[in-house]
């Protein structure tokens, strides 16, 4: 995969050299290319933004250095064999990136990442290059920071991540939270290590059974039991086929039943722990 990212600050950029995606950068599975805009400007200041149309506060990106930017990076990526670009706008306004669409990411070949400051970018950039290649505004949560760079170092960990040998197991992200399949709408439930007393505390006694079942539904109780103290929007929006048998009698011991209908889940009482 070939990542590009357009910034006027590069140097935010840096833990990309770090951690799971700094060695799957040396491995070659990923090509991440850092571009700065600045180096796009033609006047003696380097701006890249103005006033914004109809008055206001802050300031706008202005259209000229992001449309060079973007055409010189695509020329580049193309011109070393790059097909099927995706343009991905870090934006407060844009979708919720969830582990589904970073699944949806880590399929594609080349990603080119528009992380903006103040205002936000002019729209006729996006639009225009909408015309050439799919684009995903995603955001990264419900809260504005002061620029996109840092929501780019979140979209590339949770993709580069999902590449093929960036993990040392394969199997590490099968059962993460939101994780496609079982785990969709469910967060993972606690984990633990050796030593086996720590403090006084010691670790659930399935985990030391060594029986393989009781220990999967251990798991999935616990995750259960997470999501519905810490999440439970992803059990009221979840469709009741999504559960099994015992999942259901977990969740009716946690207080929750199906809707009329098997639509949603509810909360019916208080059940404590």
């Amino acid at each position: 995969m070939r990542l590009d990212v357009v910034t006027i600050f590069p140097e935010y950029l840096e833990p990309l050299n770090v951690s799971l995606v700094g060695k799957a950068r040396a491995r070659g599975r990923l090509d991440v290319h850092v571009h700065d805009l600045r180096e796009w400007t033609h006047d003696r200041h380097n701006t890249v933004d103005d006033t914004p149309y109809g008055g206001g506060p802050g300031m706008v990106m202005k259209t000229e250095p992001w449309g060079e930017a973007l055409d010189q990076v695509l020329a580049d990526g193309y011109e070393a064999g790059q097909s099927a670009p995706a343009l991905v706008v870090p934006t407060p306004s844009g979708r919720p990136f969830t582990q589904e669409l970073a699944v949806e990411l880590s399929e594609r070949p080349w990603l080119v990442f528009t992380p903006a400051r103040y205002e936000g970018i002019d729209r006729r950039v996006i639009d225009e290059y909408a015309t050439r290649m799919p684009v995903y505004e995603v955001s990264i949560g419900d809260y504005v920071l002061a620029g996109g760079e840092a929501a780019v170092l979140v979209v590339t960990e949770a993709v580069a991540r999902l590449l093929p040998g960036v993990l040392g197991n394969a199997e590490s992200h099968r059962d993460d939270s939101f994780a496609p399949g079982a785990m969709a709408n469910l967060l993972e439930g606690p984990v633990y290590t050796k030593p086996p007393e720590w403090r006084g505390r010691g670790i659930p006694e399935v985990l030391l059974s060594g029986h393989h079942g009781k220990i999967a539904r251990w798991r999935r109780d616990e995750a259960l039991r997470r999501t519905t103290r810490n999440r439970p929007d992803l059990i009221e929006r979840c469709d009741a086929s999504a559960f099994d048998k015992k999942d259901r009698e977990m969740l009716s011991i946690l207080g929750w039943e199906p809707e009329p209908g098997g639509r949603f889940w509810r909360r019916v009482k208080a059940v404590e722990e």
